[in-house]
């Protein structure tokens, strides 16, 4: 296994289990508001997103960002 995954807080969890742990937490609305992205914001759901988020780094980024985030606020120190 690299270094690089070795150290990514991220291996082995799947877009799709991030984006339902968000929904799950937060909901639709306010993971809409805290991440400015259309596909929270429009008839949501985890098929429409997950296409929007694979094709584009951007958001994707912002997702799996926020995700560690909210890992944090659940699970500090």
């Amino acid at each position: 296994m690299s270094e690089e995954q070795i150290n990514n807080p991220l291996h082995g969890i799947t877009l799709e289990k991030i984006l339902k742990s968000l929904v799950e937490y937060w909901g639709w609305e306010e993971l809409g508001m805290r991440i400015r992205i259309r596909c929270f914001d429009n008839n949501p759901s985890i098929k429409s997103s997950l296409k929007f988020l694979r094709n584009t780094p951007w958001a994707r980024k912002k997702v799996e960002d926020f995700y560690l985030y909210t890992e944090r606020k659940r699970n500090p120190g």
